[in-house]
């Protein structure tokens, strides 16, 4: 119990669709490492088979709540120092490929924000 409590996994920096990319690519790092165990990878899989099986409740929210869920599980029940070096190894490769690509990462300052409205004249046709 007291092994959990110590966990320091820091999460992705950015934005949601960053983050989610950076998961999908920790999951499947997750998934191709040995030192994990085969049982806790059924996770990931089982939730994903569950988008074949005929649902059992009406609308996406299921499907998205069960894959969620199942990603976070696996993720949080893999040995802490094995998801930190993949995670650290991300970030790694994500911060290279920001410096080839021109892209420096912006922090938002407010001095750079400009408050507005908008205001659009609609036009009638006659």
């Amino acid at each position: 119990m007291s092994d959990r409590d110590d966990r320091t996994i820091t999460p992705f920096q950015g934005g949601f669709f960053q983050g989610m990319s950076s998961r999908i690519k920790l999951i499947i790092r997750l998934m191709a490492d040995r030192r994990v165990n085969p049982l806790l990878k059924l996770l990931p899989v089982g939730a994903l088979l569950y988008l074949a099986i005929p649902d059992l409740a009406i609308g996406p929210v299921d499907d998205a709540l069960l894959i969620w869920l199942g990603t976070f599980l696996f993720v949080e029940l893999c040995p802490p120092d094995v998801v930190q070096e993949h995670m650290e190894r991300l970030e790694r490769e994500m911060r290279a490929v920001r410096r080839e690509t021109g892209i420096a990462e912006q922090s938002i300052r407010e001095e750079d924000i400009i408050d507005a409205e908008y205001w659009e004249e609609k036009k009638t046709i006659e």
